[in-house]
């Protein structure tokens, strides 16, 4: 039998002695190394929800070179690897898939859409990856049976009752339309908008639909203007949602217009130009330009330093608070880090305070937030943050 001869052995011996020391950081955990994370994130960086995509990346981006500047997370750098899907499901299974096997990712982070997250999810569940605040409020991702997935924002239920309780407490209106993009995501949005009027004994007296990723809205409008409501919510993305705005306007047609936070609150607002005065839309994050509470300063602060050029924004401050808790479940986990203690950390947690926004989540319960928070555009086309719907209501 041939023998290791003295150096050989020492060498042998020195590197058993580096790797038990070593321990878990070498332990073969997908997306980390000693230097640094890997997260992954499938949107739409592209099409009619391009803006979604791009300030919620724009804001994970900003919380994590945040914590890089300050030396990382226990001394590894967060990275964040993206992949445009077009608000598309069929490239956002595609996407998942890449950024899962191919790229390692220790962990998806900010996707956008519903239907891209219902094609996305069983993709993660399979794997076991960690599917970290996608800007959605489905329903379907807060069943507690996702075991790996982590919601930061408050559901499309939650959004559509404060909208439908505004209109009848401080407006009385009842006469509600809606307008929906005929997806998974548009259909989230219409049954909570008709669960809350059920929930007063009334529905919806007209309905209009259109197909996703389009601005083809015209006849979904016609089939809602000829019931005569005193107002219509509308379930889109930016482009499609002023395009029907700004058309019902310049027909004559103008009842109390309601969105909801998907929307995209600054896309919105520069589609719609002088027709936004007296839009509302319901936002899932504190007002990105207060003072209150203190991450808001640390957004923006963050925001400059990524990104000069860009404007302080709803979206891409929901991107920094989801970087912000990524980042706040791995300082819970220590140097070593997996999958399972990023979960267990945000499950187990009482509360986890982001500056003064507070996200609490239990064994059962995979949503941080309830928040629903209520604005309108004014005649210089930014918003502002309201309390009743009264006085505010006319453009």
């Amino acid at each position: 039998m041939r023998r290791t001869g003295g150096l050989g052995a020492a060498v042998l011996l020195a590197a058993c002695v580096a790797l038990a020391a070593a321990g878990p950081a070498l332990a073969e955990e997908p997306g980390v190394t000693e230097q640094q994370i890997l997260f992954g994130q499938s949107a739409a960086f592209s099409g009619p929800a391009q803006d979604l995509g791009r300030n919620l990346r724009i804001g994970i981006e900003a919380a994590f070179e945040e914590a890089n500047r300050q030396g990382g997370v226990h001394g590894r750098t967060l990275v964040l690897r993206s992949l445009d899907d077009g608000y598309e499901p069929e490239a956002a299974i595609a996407n998942t898939r890449q950024l899962i096997a191919d790229d390692g990712v220790f962990a998806l982070i900010g996707a956008v859409g519903t239907p891209t997250s219902r094609s996305a999810t069983p993709i993660a569940a399979e794997a076991g990856v960690p599917y970290l605040a996608p800007f959605t409020g489905a329903a379907f991702l807060r069943d507690a049976g996702w075991r790996n997935v982590i919601n930061l924002r408050a559901s499309y239920y939650q959004e559509t009752e404060e909208i439908v309780a505004r209109l009848i407490e401080d407006l009385g209106i009842d006469r509600v339309g809606v307008i929906y993009q005929d997806d998974s995501f548009g259909q989230a949005g219409y049954r909570g908008v008709r669960l809350a009027l059920e929930r007063r004994g009334l529905e919806p007296v007209a309905i209009g639909v259109y197909p996703r990723n389009t601005t083809a809205v015209k006849t979904a409008l016609l089939d809602v203007r000829g019931a005569d409501p005193g107002a219509v919510i509308l379930v889109g993305a930016y482009k499609p949602v002023a395009t029907a705005i700004a058309w019902a306007r310049g027909t004559g047609f103008d009842p109390v217009f309601l969105t909801i936070s998907f929307v995209g609150s600054n896309a919105l607002a520069r589609e719609l130009g002088e027709s936004g005065a007296g839009v509302f839309v319901t936002q899932v994050v504190p007002f990105p330009d207060g003072d209150e509470p203190a991450v808001t300063v640390a957004y923006r602060r963050a925001l400059a330093a990524h990104s000069p050029e860009a404007v302080p924004g709803f979206v891409s401050f929901e991107g920094y608070l989801a970087g912000r808790l990524a980042i706040e479940a791995l300082e819970r986990c220590g140097r070593e880090v997996d999958r399972s203690c990023l979960l267990d950390n945000l499950r187990s947690a009482d509360a986890i305070d982001l500056g003064g926004f507070a996200l609490r989540y239990g064994e059962d319960d995979n949503q941080g937030s309830d928040a629903v928070f209520v604005t309108v555009i004014g005649r210089d086309g930014r918003y502002n943050p309201i309390d009743t719907l009264r006085l505010a209501a006319q453009p």
